[in-house]
């Protein structure tokens, strides 16, 4: 169990759609501080307006200074020049950051430090707390996600690699790349707030008004709805059963004009997160559409496990992470395929299938997640155990960031 340190975590906005290092953050955050840090340089902005209103969200933050956002989290959003690709401005970031995390430690309970980093391209800030443990956290192959600079993200991820004391991954090919870097990498999948999900099958939830007059069966999908999935699949499936409502739930980062004029298509937007389990009560279907991409082909959808820990059967497209299960997982990428696994899950949705689909995913805990990492940071900072970071990064907090060398990270 980790307690009664500071926390410094380094991630993309606090305020987005809830993610894994929102979870973990919480729950960490029962026995330690944690300050969230509002990292927004590692990719430039257009000039799109999904761009434009996260900048001027961003300097709303930004002007609002620290924001104590639940007991023990603080979240502050240091001014950072989005220029990734520019040296020197990754050293002014550095040094404005630094400065701003120190002065909210300083409002803090004096207690050791641990540098927990979501973001690839930190490494210029590591060390620079006195920190007992600098952790990398990668969930995502960053270099793949829209507008980054693959090859930039890749020379950054490994200098932050090198720095780190232990590196956790949430998919096997994650896990196999990471592990050729650094001598103390772990495959540490995604866990599930099961407490939470699980009131929709243990609790007579009122069904969302949104949802209880659609015609039935419902079949759904809640996440970001980016270019990684697959909207053609779901219009298919759509047209294909024109009887089914198809629901997609959370914020739209890519054009869904392919699901405009579909009358049994319902796009609900972002919900909160309090009563998704109301929502996933109504689910009689789950779906990851996903297309096969090398972002998706490292991805551990985190929505796979919410979706079973409320007991809403799945039909996911094929992914290393995603296999199918007897009674509650099923893989299809085209639409006939997609369609009839649809059907099959639909035979397989009465309570008792549901409850036993939630009871498995106990074991896919937060709680027990943290205890698995816990024991890893233990170990970690126990004497003879080392790493590939040593005492080089912290040294020298002021070292500028290394100079690029190329790499390929798998």
């Amino acid at each position: 169990m980790i307690r009664d340190r500071n926390i410094l975590c380094f991630a993309s906005g606090w305020d987005y759609h809830p993610t894994s290092k929102h979870h973990i953050m919480r729950k960490l955050s029962e026995h330690n501080h944690v300050v969230w840090v509002n990292w927004h340089a590692s990719r430039r902005p257009g000039f799109k307006s999904g761009d434009l209103c996260s900048v001027f969200g961003k300097l709303r933050q930004i002007r609002c200074g620290p924001q104590r956002v639940a007991d023990n989290i603080t979240v502050v959003t240091p001014p950072q020049l989005p220029l990734p690709g520019s040296r020197w401005a990754g050293r002014i970031n550095a040094r404005i950051v630094s400065s701003a995390v120190r002065d909210v430690l300083g409002s803090l309970e004096p207690r050791p430090v641990q540098f927990w980093s979501f973001a690839p391209d930190v490494a210029m800030l590591a060390g620079r707390f006195d920190e007992e443990l600098v952790l990398y956290y990668c969930v995502d192959a960053f270099g793949e996600f829209p507008g980054y600079d693959r090859a930039m993200i890749a020379r950054r991820e490994r200098a932050l690699i090198e720095r780190s004391d232990v590196v956790l991954t949430t998919s096997e090919p994650l896990y196999e790349a990471k592990r050729r870097l650094h001598g103390n990498v772990h495959l540490v999948e995604h866990g599930v707030d099961h407490a939470h999900l699980s009131r929709a099958v243990h609790e007579p939830l009122p069904t969302p008004p949104d949802l209880d007059v659609l015609p039935r069966p419902i079949i759904g999908f809640v996440g970001v709805v980016g270019q990684w999935v697959n909207l053609e699949l779901i219009a298919g499936l759509a047209r294909c059963r024109p009887n089914a409502s198809i629901v997609v739930i959370g914020p739209t980062a890519t054009s869904i004009d392919v699901l405009r004029g579909l009358p049994n298509v319902h796009i609900l937007g972002p919900r909160n997160h309090d009563a998704l389990p109301a929502y996933l009560r109504a689910f009689d279907v789950g779906l990851i559409p996903f297309r096969r991409t090398p972002l998706t082909l490292h991805a551990n959808p985190i929505k796979l496990y919410e979706y079973l820990a409320a007991g809403v059967p799945v039909v996911s497209t094929t992914m290393p992470a995603v296999r199918p299960a007897a009674g509650a997982v099923w893989v299809a990428d085209t639409v006939p395929d997609t369609v009839l696994a649809c059907e099959v899950a639909l035979l397989n949705n009465d309570p008792s299938e549901r409850r036993a689909r939630s009871e498995a995913t106990r074991a896919h805990a937060w709680s027990a997640r943290l205890d698995h990492i816990g024991r890893i940071i233990e170990d970690t900072l126990s004497p003879g155990v080392s790493s590939d970071r040593q005492t080089d990064a912290k040294c020298d907090a002021s070292t500028p960031e290394p100079e690029p060398v190329e790499t390929t990270v798998g």
